[in-house]
Order: structure tokens, then sequence, then C-alpha cells
């Protein structure tokens, strides 16, 4: 083989080369970084959907310390009620199904903030609806001035990373809760 035609051989496999490793180093975005970007959780927290809730721990009236802070087994919504609430009294039986519906994925805390509240008066509420998740007394508004409480009732839905998704301020319709719970628990 002539000098020259293995000159041609050699560039046009330096070429090959320089081509195939530009192609690589320069495809769509790695998948790598990709996942560890989607993965990557808030460090700042606060009363806002893309953060991380604030941490919190309530004795509930089973006499369990119920926690938020961070990620979690199942999401959860914190329900901020008071018994004098029309809508609260409204949502309580829906709270109920789905509390028992989905269960396996989702933990729904009931916050009664007795600042704004007779306790005694949410004590009733409580065995009236027979409410089947755990019932909190935040008896400082120390957790409901934490996510901003400003309207009852206030439900705060919170994905498995400890992330805030959503906060509903009012009531919806139970379509429209489950559609929102049925979101929350496939993140």
């Amino acid at each position: 083989m002539k000098a020259s035609n293995k000159l041609n051989i050699t560039v046009l496999l330096i070429v090959v080369c320089v081509a195939v490793f530009a192609v690589w180093h320069n495809r769509e975005p790695k998948a790598e970084a990709v996942l560890a970007q989607q993965n990557e959780l808030p460090m700042k927290s606060g009363p806002k959907a893309g953060l991380r809730a604030p941490s919190f721990s309530l004795q509930g009236t089973d006499g369990t310390t119920y926690v938020v802070d961070g990620p979690r087994d199942k999401a959860v919504i914190l329900n901020f009620w008071a018994s004098w609430c029309d809508p609260c009294q409204q949502e309580a039986p829906e709270l109920n199904t789905m509390a028992t519906k989905y269960k396996d994925v989702l933990d729904i805390y009931g916050i009664n903030v007795s600042s704004q509240d007779y306790k005694p008066n949410a004590e009733r509420f409580i065995k009236k609806y027979g409410l089947v998740f755990p019932v909190m007394f935040d008896v400082k508004d120390e957790v409901y001035s934490k996510y901003n409480g400003a309207v009852f009732p206030t439900n705060v839905l919170i994905d498995k990373n400890g992330v805030i998704s959503e906060i509903i301020l009012g009531i919806l319709s139970p379509e429209e809760l489950e559609e929102k719970i049925i979101k929350l628990t496939e993140s």
C-alpha cells in the first residue's frame, strides 16, 4: 500500500473518531444529569407549592405524636379546620371516605386550629363526624401560622418527598378532591 493511502486512511480514522466523540459528547441532556435534576429536592421550606413543607410535630387525640418533616412513606394532607366552619362540616365525611379508600398511600391529618375554636366543640365535631384519621389540636396557632393559614378549611397536599404539591383554600367537590389525591399519590 502506498504511503499516501496509509496517510489518508489514518486521517479518515481520526476524523471519524473525532466525529463520533463530538456526537457522543453533545448528545441530548445526559440521562444521569436529567434524573439527578428531577430528583433534587428543594432546600428551602415554606408555605408554597414546590417548597419543602414546614416541619412540625403535634400530639394527636390518640396520644401518638405525628410528625411532618421531610420524606415519608406516604403522601399527606394537612386539613386545617374549625368546628364552627360550615365548609369543614361539609367536607368531613368526604375526608373520612378518602382516608379509608387511600389509607395505603395517603395519610390525612386533621388539625383543629384551637386558637380560633372552642375545644369542647371541636371534640364534639370529631365524635359527630366519626373522624377516622388522626386529629391534633394546634392550641397556640403555631402550625397554622407556619402554613400562613387564612381560611377554613385549608388543605395542604404534601408528596412523599415532603414537598408541598398544592394548598387548597376552601372546599372542593368530592370528585375534585379525589382527582387531586390520585395525582398526589402517583408522584
